[in-house]
């Protein structure tokens, strides 16, 4: 190629190369719209492109650790939990002849000392209205127990013989219902059991119902006895002394021993009203009702 021909080749090519550079210049439209005059701003690019995962439940906040772990949550307490409850017999006299009754209260370790303490505190209203009374002074404690033989403290004497044994039976029949009492010692005497105090009860004792129980039928009603043919008859008053309901059972002996009793009697009533439970014998002679011993009661309907 000669030299005229080189430059006008290298000429094309320059005016080639302006055109391209001024249409660069003018707007255009496509399908996709305007093309923008400048760039948007784009951070720069992350080394690590970062995982793409779904969101996760939310978790609660981890607390600051204290050296002590959690503690569970303490249960809301919505009523109040009742007291235990202990039921103690104690022994009265009536009539010169001791008398069982009962009380329930509070439970506690010394069982004992409660039995004492309400002993000496004597018979409520309504078991005083029916003879009986305590002849155990204020201030008897027992000061040990151990191989089954309760030791008491001094205990006041009394002028007459007889309320001295009474009132040392009724302290030996209200600890010995404990088993872990068999034997009582008073200031440093022989010991002594129930045995040791023969004909200082009834011929018909009741141990339950007690003085104001409330009842309802059936109820069994329960004792010892020493009774012609151990046969023991029970009857019902109700609050206008009528008789409501009867019934009968033999003791465990009688006729010159003391046996324990159950009889089981049944009455209607449709409210509650005072009442008496009698338990005596019938006399083989002419009928009548010997012995007899009257508990007051509440008869209640049947519960529910």
């Amino acid at each position: 190629m000669s030299c005229r021909d080189l430059g006008r080749a290298a000429g094309v090519a320059a005016l080639v190369a302006a055109l391209a550079v001024g249409g660069c210049g003018t707007p255009r439209s496509g399908d996709l719209g305007a093309v923008p005059t400048a760039p948007s701003p784009t951070p720069a690019p992350s080394a690590v492109a970062p995982a793409t995962t779904p969101p996760a439940a939310a978790v609660p906040p981890t607390p600051p650790a204290t050296g002590t772990p959690p503690r569970p949550p303490t249960p809301t307490v919505t009523g109040t939990r009742r007291p235990d409850l202990v039921t103690i017999e104690l022994w009265y006299v009536r009539s010169g002849r001791l008398v069982p009754t009962r009380r329930t209260r509070p439970a506690t370790v010394a069982t004992s000392r409660l039995a004492l303490s309400e002993l000496t505190a004597g018979p409520t209203p309504a078991e005083a209205a029916t003879g009986m009374v305590t002849l155990l002074p204020a201030g008897v404690e027992v000061t040990r127990i151990a191989d089954g033989l309760a030791t008491l403290g001094p205990v006041p004497s009394a002028d007459d013989p007889a309320d001295r044994r009474l009132r040392e039976a009724q302290v030996v029949w209200t600890l010995t219902q404990f088993p872990t009492v068999r034997r009582v010692r008073f200031s440093g005497g022989a010991p002594v059991g129930r045995a040791d105090y023969p004909g200082l009860l009834a011929p018909i004792v009741v141990t339950g119902p007690s003085v104001g129980e409330r009842v309802t039928a059936p109820r069994a009603v329960t004792g010892t006895a020493d009774v012609f043919e151990a046969t023991v008859s029970v009857r019902v008053l109700d609050d206008a002394g009528r008789q409501v309901a009867t019934a009968f059972g033999t003791a465990s002996c009688g006729s010159g021993c003391r046996g324990d009793y159950r009889v089981v009697v049944t009455w209607r009533t449709t409210r509650q009203q005072h009442g008496t439970i009698e338990v005596y014998e019938v006399s083989a002679r002419d009928g009548t009702r010997l012995n007899t011993v009257a508990v007051p009661v509440l008869l209640a309907p049947p519960d529910g």
